[in-house]
């Protein structure tokens, strides 16, 4: 399919809407997918480390 201008692109045959909001959202849950984990283990271990102070003031 080609465009006439940068604009027609980006309107998409008026369903630009749609095509950009589901490459957005499409984007949205990679970006969670990978930054999910990641921030689990750093919590998890921050938590861990608390537990190991609280266990060797006792």
């Amino acid at each position: 399919m080609s465009f006439a201008s940068l604009g027609d692109f980006f309107a998409m045959g008026h369903h630009g809407l749609y095509v950009w909001s589901a490459y957005g959202i499409s984007l949205a849950v990679l970006a969670l997918n990978v930054a999910a984990p990641i921030l689990a283990r750093r919590r998890y271990l921050q938590q861990e480390a608390r537990r190991l102070r609280r266990e060797t003031l006792k």
